[in-house]
């Protein structure tokens, strides 16, 4: 709902004002997409190997998508790093405001994501999760898929109407 508010805002923002000026992306957000995707499929991958009983495969991918999580973290630092250089703060126009604020609140439910990434990798490695106690770990990958798809829709919002 959150992101449903802030894109309502933002398109009646954007459509209302005459001081909106597009900003320029750092390009990193592409390497930063591409890393959250493939932390995606690290999960499907160790979901599929937990099921046909491959606990070693299963812990290697999940610890593969949770260090791919982190990194998308660390991308988005870097990404408000390159604007912070570029000029490019919160207050410099609506669009800059709206670019910080959603990926601000994608990465805090992103924080959610690794803190429960990081759970079940503690609890795998620790032998503590198995095929019997699936429900932290479809939960885990169906919240990541989540964030996955909220951040394409994010990009398409940047790039198409931003």
């Amino acid at each position: 709902m959150v992101f449903a508010a802030f894109t309502s805002a933002f398109v009646v923002r954007r459509g209302l004002s005459e001081d909106w000026a597009t900003m320029p992306k750092p390009s990193i957000l592409f390497v930063n997409t591409a890393v959250l995707l493939a932390s995606s499929v690290f999960l499907d991958l160790s979901r599929r190997a937990l099921k046909s009983g491959d606990r070693s495969k299963f812990n290697l991918w999940w610890t593969a998508a949770t260090v791919l999580g982190i990194s998308f973290l660390a991308g988005q630092a870097l990404a408000w790093l390159q604007l912070k250089a570029a000029g490019v703060y919160v207050a410099t126009n609506p669009a800059s405001s709206f670019f910080y604020v959603l990926t601000a609140t994608h990465a805090f439910h992103l924080l959610g994501g690794v803190s429960a990434l990081v759970y079940v990798d503690v609890q795998a490695w620790r032998l503590r999760l198995g095929p019997a106690k699936r429900t932290a770990i479809d939960v885990t990958a169906i919240f990541w898929h989540f964030l996955d798809g909220l951040w394409l829709y994010l990009m398409i919002l940047f790039y198409v109407w931003g």
